[in-house]
């Protein structure tokens, strides 16, 4: 599948702004997969369908995690979690994904998890660091990016761990896990 059919099949799950989102995160996933030494097409496929479900309705979402043997504890957590691995699912049934390393760059994209593969992390800090995207901390790590995949990425997954204990929410465990694993394997 080309850039266009991706981008067309995709527009059609999301709103004007997400896929406004989506372009960018396609665009800097590009630059850091050839940046890293990713495969750039591999990042572009993944950036295009990484919220391919973000707009599914939850009672959807939750049946297929549960009917599908993804972690039920998911359903424990912030909604947001879920259109990562719902996505994952969808990516493959809907529009024939089959690459194994594509589905898990969409199925990790909010989580992480221990031990990623570059393209799980070229794609979880595009989607962080996209151009459209306006918070705090989100600056440093783009220019953590132009140095240092790993110090960024401990960096966002730190300050998206810091982010819901400041707002009293629930962390979910391999989001630590993943901060953990990333901190004692980066060694730049």
């Amino acid at each position: 599948m080309n850039r266009d059919q991706a981008l067309a099949i995709v527009k059609e799950q999301l709103t004007e702004h997400r896929f406004l989102h989506t372009i960018g995160v396609m665009e800097t996933a590009i630059k850091l997969a050839e940046k890293y030494g990713a495969d750039e097409k591999k990042a572009e496929l993944a950036a295009i369908f990484h919220d391919y479900a973000k707009f599914r309705p939850k009672d959807e979402m939750k049946e297929i995690i549960i009917s599908n043997g993804m972690p039920v504890e998911l359903l424990d957590y912030n909604s947001e979690l879920w259109h990562a691995p719902v996505g994952a699912y969808l990516a493959e049934k809907e529009a024939g994904i089959n690459d194994s390393e594509v589905l898990d760059a969409i199925r990790y994209h909010t989580s992480g998890r221990t031990g990623m593969t570059l393209l799980e992390k070229v794609i979880y800090l595009a989607d962080y660091i996209e151009p459209g995207r306006h918070f705090p901390g989100v600056e440093e790590v783009r220019e953590l990016a132009e140095s240092s995949l790993g110090k960024a990425l401990i960096k966002s997954v730190q300050n998206t761990i810091m982010f819901l204990v400041k707002k009293g929410q629930p962390v979910f465990p391999a989001t630590f896990h993943t901060y953990n694993d990333l901190l004692m394997k980066t060694e730049d």
